[in-house]
Parts: structure tokens; C-alpha cells; sequence
């Protein structure tokens, strides 16, 4: 019999321990330091106390979190400067890395040696592209299983031992399966070869994820922004990251995955949050959104700005002292055509051509003999006259007000959107009523992306270092040319999926989305291996697919559990609730899904039944694990258990049948454990 010592488990828990102490004694350290004797100012204090705030923050230990979840033991010691990564730690005895343990962050104990290795660190991966055919050296995996923060259990693979068979495992699968209380959760320990491939890609290059419900593509685009900030720190804390995403609840249930991988800095946001110049009151009708959202207002836009551009008719006269110089119409006439033939932004080409007239003018002094200099021809292109021709020949533009002036007059419209445009498409986009302001106008989120495009051709937005923008297959294609303004000097991540697009000017193809983001190189990488959707209510979502998008592939479930499935006929909202208190018997959070005009009435019926419930984008607790979920918030969400109430009345929520089907797709696929779906009405044809 095995003593204590001696026992794996034992000694994996001696080690979970002492590396807990040993984040402790480095948070400690951090705590302790003081930068009394090394700012030179109060900038730079500020700066360190911010920095080292923030360092404090990644040194936290999440008591329900594992600090570790799995082993390498290598046949041959990978090398210091392999475990050593981005995480800092110091060379050792080559054999001192055989064993590794792989965690969320690097820990390290007073001598500066490593406890747990960051999962990003190059030495890491083989812990998730390690197989029987290519061990990559590993002699050992080894995963741990956990209760809360308790370590409770340990599986190995020998992967270079010929007699061992390749079984699945088992603690891998509970992993996946685990209920989900609250936000999102990280899937650092059961990344999967394919995914890791994605994530592990470089910074260079804009990767677009063609995958479908519960392949995991949206933490994979989270866990590869973490692997990035790992890999190039510096680059990208100069340059920023982004993660977009579609909406508030979105956004706050996936907040906390960054976190909990040690990443304070990433920002995220919608896209209205990155256009919204004007305040957004106002809706359009499908047919105006279509046509706003159209990739050739780009074009007509661009038209009206610069038709505000006109040619002098008469020379430019400077004053100084005695003399006068003149700078005939024609002279400032090939300027203004050289600035436009040069396709520089509006406002950079505005503030060039006052330069361009006093360099004309100082030309004319060095010929009469004078010796002008720099400051001399500021003080001409500052000149009253210099900027009355300015302002005449290229003024200042408000993007807002030609927005306007385009949506409310429709001359103006007509004559720029000639041959871009068809009558029907103009009358369609054109307010019913004039509008008197800026401020009085009842903008519309379509309205709001074409003053940032407006903006974009006036000054130059800033690109960021990297940004993720998830569930693409929604935007339309002036919103992609917003995003791809906020990454032209870096790259992004894009996560979609076609079958899931919900709105009329949903992505019909990658290559298509990808050059309006400006990206056209993008490389396209499919998931197809399902590891949140059980096997019998992947399958029943799936036989829409033909109907919503024919070309894909369905999903293959990897899971072994085929999950809990039922189709249940009611008799009114009394049985939805009843379906919803079954639900409530297990473990792990349930989502009530119903079409937008139906919350309303199962509100009350949960009330009246006493069941408390939350809307989404409201954190889940053990005392309130209901979410009721209008069909139109439910894209990017999961839940342990789903009840999809009258998927007929989700599909005619929608302005076209195609948009319907496709919304119903979304709720089949919010689930991780078990789905019970209720009507009263027939179920969609489609279904059958």
C-alpha cells in the first residue's frame, strides 16, 4: 500500500499548495515596493502606480480558479530559453524542466524558478498538440480534475508508450460539460489541437473563424488576444486591442474571460459604441438599413464631401508692409487639382493648401531679392487673406450636418448618388419629415456609421494593434468598413458564423466581408467540431441548415453525452413554466428562450408561478439560475438547460422567413446540457 508521500495526488496538492504561496510572496513583493527613490516627477509616479496596480490585479489568486491544470514530462529537457517565454523565467539545470506544470500564469518561487508555466509559453504547447502520433517529446500528460479550487483528481496519457491505447478523456469531457453559473468562463484547459492552431497564430496576418454553435470560436478569439498580449506585450500596450462585440449582454457575459487569463488592459465595445458621434434615438425599416448599410453610400458620401471643394476664380492677394504679391487663380487652381489627385484625407489636404499658397508667395519674395524663411511663410499661410481663400475654395465640413443634408434633401441626394443609386433606393433611404438641427435629428445606428465614414475621409481614424470582432456574420458592410478604420496599420480576428447572420444585410461570404474590413488576405479557418451543443439537439437544429445556409457543414458533436432532448406540446404559458421548474431541478444555469413579443406574457407567468428571473447581461447566482431570453438577445449565449418556447412565433419575429429560421437556429443552440422545446402552435415545417 502507497504511503502519503508517495501517492501522485498527494504530491500534486503539496505542489498546488506551495505554488499558491508562492503567487502569494510575489504579490507581496509587488505590494511592497516603493517608488519613492525612483520617479523623477509626479508623471512618472503616476505612471509606475498605475503599472504596478495593474500587476497586482494579474497576481491574484481566484480561490475558485486552478492555479494549474495540467503536466508535461518531457523524455528530454525542452531548454530554458523554451520554458523560459515571455513570462521571465530564469535558466536552470537542463533537466530541471522535464517536468512542467502549465497554468494560467507564471509562478515562480523565491529563487526565481518556475512553479507553473503561463500556457502561452512556446514550452506549453504540446500540452494541447501533443498525440500519440506526434508526442512532441512528452513522455507524460498528465490533467487535473477540480472541486471549486480543491484539487480532486489526475489523468494521465503516455503518449510515447506504443502499448498504451488512445482513449478519450475523461476529466476533459466533465471539464466541457461542467454547469455554468455566471459569465463566461476561459477554456484554457481543454483547448483543442485545431483551436490552438488558431490561437497560436501570429500577429501579422487577420484570421477570419467560419464556426458554428459551440465550437468554441468566441473563446478562442478571446484566448488568442491573450495569447498576443503574451507574445508581442510591448507592440501591442503602444497600439491597443479591442474586442468587439454585439451587443451589451454580450459583452458583460464574456468580461471576465481576460481576467481570468491575467489580461486587465483589452477594451471592448459594439460597434454603435465606436460610431456613436451623435446620439442614436431613431430606427429604419429593413429596406433603409439595407440600403444605408450598402457598401456604395461609401462612394456617395464621398461624392457630396468633396463636391464642397471648388476652384478659385480669383487670386489670392497677400499684404505685407509695402508690398503685395499675387498668386494668380490658375497657380492656386493645379494646387487644389494636385491635392485632389493625390487622394490624401480631406482635412490633411485643407491644411496643406494654405502651406502650398505662402510657398507660392515665398517664391515670388526670394525672386525680388528678400530672404524669407520658415516662419515667414507660417505667418503667410495665416494670413487673412490666405484663409478667406481657404475657406472658400475647401472649407471645413461637419459630417453630421452632410449627412443630414443627404437623408433630408432629396436633390442633393439625387445628385450624388448619380449612377450609384437607383430612384427606388433613394426614396428609400430620405426622411419623411425635414429636420430643423443636428440635434433635433432621430439618427438611426445606420445613420451613425456613415458620419463615421464621413469622419473617416476628413481625418484619418487611429488604427489599433489588434482587434477581435465576433459574431461578423451581422454587420453589414459599412459597419465592416467602421472596424476595418480601427485596424488598418494591424490585424484582427474574426468570429461568425453564416448560418447564424439574423439581420436583411446578414455576411453572405467570407471573402465578401473581409474586403470591406479591408483585409482581403485574410486567412479563413473552419471549426466544425461541437464541444458545447449535445449530440441529439445539435442534430435536430441542424435540419434548418439546408434551409438557412446550404453550403456549410453541420456541426459534429464531440460530446459523449447526448444530452437531454425533448419536444413537448402545451397547452399555454402555465406548462412553459412547469417545463422551466423541471429545469430548475438540475445543477447549472437555464435560459427561458422566447420570441421578443412573447416576454411579456411568460414574465408574468413566472411571477405569478414565484419563480424569480433575471434579463440578459444579469450575472446568474445559485439563488437565481432563470434568464428569460427574447430570441433577438439569445446569439453568443449558453445556458446548462434551454426552454425554447414557440419556435413558430420566433421564426415570424422576423421580417422574412429566411431571417426567422435563421434566428431559430441561434435558441436551438444556446444549450449545453439538455433542451426542452414547448408549443402550443405547429412547429416550422422545417423542423419536421
Amino acid at each position: 500500500m502507497s504511503t502519503p508521500a508517495a501517492d501522485p495526488l498527494s504530491r500534486e496538492r503539496s505542489h498546488l499548495s506551495a505554488s499558491r504561496a508562492a503567487l502569494r510572496a510575489m504579490r507581496e513583493d509587488v505590494e511592497s515596493l516603493d517608488i519613492g527613490d525612483v520617479t523623477a516627477n509626479w508623471v512618472n509616479a503616476q505612471i509606475l502606480e498605475r503599472q504596478i496596480g495593474e500587476r497586482i490585479k494579474a497576481l491574484a489568486d481566484l480561490s475558485h480558479t486552478p492555479l494549474f491544470f495540467g503536466r508535461l514530462d518531457y523524455l528530454h529537457a525542452p531548454g530554458a530559453e523554451r520554458a523560459e517565454g515571455a513570462g521571465g523565467e530564469r535558466p536552470r539545470p537542463e533537466d530541471a524542466y522535464r517536468t512542467l506544470h502549465i497554468g494560467r500564469r507564471h509562478v515562480h518561487d523565491a529563487n526565481g524558478d518556475p512553479m507553473v508555466i503561463d500556457w502561452r509559453a512556446p514550452v506549453s504547447q504540446p500540452f494541447y498538440r501533443a498525440s500519440k502520433k506526434d508526442p512532441m517529446d512528452v513522455g507524460l500528460r498528465r490533467r487535473f480534475g477540480y472541486t471549486g479550487g480543491e484539487l480532486t483528481a489526475y489523468e494521465d496519457e503516455h503518449l510515447s508508450d506504443p502499448a498504451e491505447v488512445a482513449q478519450a478523456s475523461k476529466l476533459l469531457q466533465r471539464e466541457i460539460e461542467r454547469p455554468r453559473v455566471g459569465p463566461m468562463r476561459d477554456i484554457v484547459a481543454t483547448i483543442q489541437p485545431e483551436q490552438d492552431e488558431i490561437v497560436r497564430s501570429g500577429l501579422g496576418g487577420t484570421v477570419c473563424v467560419q464556426g458554428g454553435p459551440g465550437t468554441g470560436k468566441t473563446a478562442v478569439g478571446l484566448h488568442r488576444v491573450a495569447y498576443l498580449l503574451y507574445a508581442h506585450r510591448d507592440r501591442l500596450a503602444r497600439t491597443g486591442t479591442l474586442v468587439i462585440g454585439p451587443n451589451r449582454s454580450f459583452l458583460h457575459y464574456i468580461e471576465q474571460v481576460l481576467p481570468a487569463l491575467g489580461e486587465l488592459s483589452v477594451r471592448q465595445a459594439t460597434v454603435d459604441d465606436l460610431v456613436a458621434h451623435v446620439e442614436v434615438r431613431g430606427t429604419d425599416d429593413a429596406a433603409a438599413a439595407l440600403v444605408k448599410g450598402d457598401a456604395r453610400m461609401a462612394e456617395v458620401v464621398r461624392r457630396a464631401l468633396y463636391a464642397h471643394v471648388t476652384m478659385p476664380s480669383e487670386p489670392v492677394v497677400v499684404v505685407r508692409g509695402s508690398r503685395r504679391w499675387r498668386v494668380p487663380a490658375y497657380e492656386v487652381e493645379e494646387m487644389v487639382r494636385e491635392l485632389l489627385d493625390r487622394g490624401i484625407r480631406y482635412g490633411a489636404a485643407r491644411e496643406a493648401l494654405p502651406q502650398r499658397i505662402a510657398h507660392a508667395v515665398l517664391v515670388q519674395m526670394e525672386r525680388s531679392g528678400e530672404a524669407p524663411d520658415d516662419r515667414v511663410q507660417d505667418a503667410v499661410a495665416r494670413d487673412s487673406a490666405v484663409k478667406a481663400a481657404v475657406k472658400t475654395i475647401w472649407p471645413a465640413v461637419d459630417p453630421a450636418k452632410l449627412v443630414l443634408r443627404l437623408l433630408t434633401d432629396a436633390d442633393y441626394l439625387a445628385a450624388h448618388a448619380e449612377g450609384v443609386l437607383d430612384e427606388d433606393e433613394r426614396k428609400t433611404v430620405l426622411w419623411a419629415r425635414a429636420v430643423r438641427s443636428v440635434k433635433a435629428a432621430r439618427w438611426s445606428a445606420a445613420d451613425a456609421v456613415l458620419i463615421d465614414e464621413v469622419k473617416d475621409l476628413i481625418d484619418r481614424t487611429p488604427s489599433l494593434g489588434h482587434v477581435v470582432l465576433d459574431e461578423a456574420q451581422d454587420l453589414s458592410p459599412m459597419q465592416y468598413r467602421a472596424v476595418g478604420r480601427r485596424c488598418t496599420t494591424g490585424s484582427a480576428t474574426v468570429l461568425g458564423d453564416l448560418a447564424q447572420g439574423t439581420t436583411p444585410w446578414a455576411t453572405r461570404s467570407w471573402p465578401e466581408a473581409l474586403a470591406h474590413l479591408g483585409k482581403d488576405d485574410a486567412v479563413v479557418e473552419e471549426l466544425t467540431a461541437g464541444f458545447r451543443v449535445p449530440t441529439d439537439v445539435i442534430a435536430y437544429a441542424s435540419r434548418l441548415l439546408p434551409h438557412i445556409a446550404p453550403g456549410l457543414k453541420p456541426v459534429a458533436s464531440v460530446r459523449e453525452n447526448p444530452g437531454a432532448f425533448e419536444v413537448r406540446q402545451v397547452g399555454g404559458d402555465r406548462d412553459v413554466v412547469a417545463a422551466c421548474a423541471e429545469s430548475l431541478t438540475h445543477e447549472g444555469s437555464i435560459g427561458l428562450i422566447a420570441a421578443d413579443a412573447r416576454i411579456p406574457a411568460l414574465a408574468q407567468a413566472l411571477r405569478s408561478a414565484g419563480i424569480d428571473h433575471l434579463a440578459p447581461g444579469e450575472e446568474t447566482s445559485h439563488e437565481t439560475r432563470l434568464t428569460l431570453v427574447p430570441a433577438s438577445l439569445a446569439k453568443g449565449l449558453e445556458y446548462d438547460y434551454v426552454v425554447l418556447d414557440e419556435p413558430q412565433a420566433v421564426v415570424d419575429g422576423e421580417p422574412d422567413e429566411r431571417t426567422g429560421l435563421r434566428r431559430l437556429y441561434v435558441a436551438l443552440t444556446r444549450a449545453v446540457s439538455g433542451l426542452t422545446v414547448t408549443h402550443a402552435a405547429p412547429l416550422p415545417a422545417q423542423l419536421s
